[in-house]
């Protein structure tokens, strides 16, 4: 019986695990920007960079990086003060964040990359491409708009985002100890299909946004939109539209199409894709589509 049991717990702590990226990935911890950004390296070939959003880290890009390290290679950092980066007071505007992103491609001596991007990090992804077009090839972006480019204003009305004005050190102490309590509302809201977003991913992920500094982060992500959508028209006005190809990918039972109906306004070659049977969480909803349409896009384009 002790044996079964043993084998029991075995099985069960394998499946409350996300899924790991493949060992030949490494590990690095970059310092850069006056932050330390934890980042995940592997495959070979053209440089291509995924960055996550709010409610997740890098290791949500798991299957997709196993995927195009087949001949990418693939850098997949944990956006400033989320997941195992270091934790600043300060820094979240996403013009800062692009200087992170500059940061960790300039250790690996990296010049030009594809950007693959969802929620925040399309934000992050947005300000490295239109303050470093010269190093950015080909850029998807998922799921979610990007603070003063087109309708934001519109957007910003929509009840369901009212996370997006919730913040400050009462809001921090609220969710102290409370942290999966607060992030189970994005993972249930925003899905097609909630139990999709499992058990194991909601686990990992409530573990990492409780570590010390890292609600603060989060809430200073969203708390920098104003001036993120000062800096964004302010580049629009100045730089005028992106040039280089531009995917914008939405949830069928998302933004859909309005990704691309959004990006039209920042870029002047925008295809659209959209993931079907998916929310939100697209790489926890229909991984094997969203894999396959930025897999197509990269090699095609």
């Amino acid at each position: 019986m002790i044996g079964v049991l043993g084998a029991l717990a075995t099985v069960l702590s394998a499946a409350a695990q996300v899924q790991p990226f493949p060992p030949s990935f490494r590990t690095e911890q970059i310092e850069t920007n006056g932050t330390t950004i934890h980042v995940r390296v592997g495959g070979a070939g053209p440089a291509v960079v995924l960055l996550h959003g709010y409610g997740e880290t890098g290791d949500m890009w798991a299957p997709m990086a196993e995927d195009l390290a087949r001949d990418h290679t693939v850098v997949v950092p944990d956006l400033r003060g989320l997941g195992l980066s270091s934790k600043p007071i300060t820094g979240y505007d996403k013009k800062t964040q692009a200087g992170d992103v500059a940061g960790v491609l300039d250790a690996p001596k990296i010049d030009r990359a594809d950007l693959v991007t969802h929620d925040i990090g399309n934000m992050v992804g947005y300000a490295f491409a239109i303050q470093y077009p010269e190093r950015t090839k080909r850029f998807v972006l998922i799921d979610a708009p990007v603070p003063g480019v087109g309708p934001w204003e519109e957007v910003l009305k929509n009840p369901l985002l009212w996370h997006f004005r919730f913040g400050g050190p009462d809001m921090e102490r609220l969710v102290a100890g409370r942290e999966r309590i607060y992030l189970d509302r994005f993972w249930n809201e925003f899905s097609a299909t909630p139990s999709r977003f499992t058990e194991a991913s909601r686990v990992h992920y409530a573990k990492l946004y409780a570590l010390p500094g890292a609600m603060h982060a989060g809430f200073a992500q969203f708390a920098a939109f104003d001036q993120d959508a000062l800096d964004n028209k302010r580049f629009i006005a100045t730089k005028g539209k992106l040039t280089m190809p531009v995917l914008a990918i939405g949830g069928e039972k998302s933004f859909g199409p309005t990704m691309a109906t959004i990006m039209r306004f920042a870029a002047s070659d925008v295809t659209e894709g959209v993931v079907p049977d998916s929310g939100h969480w697209i790489m926890e909803e229909n991984p094997k589509a969203t894999i396959a349409i930025v897999s197509d896009f990269l090699t095609s384009k």
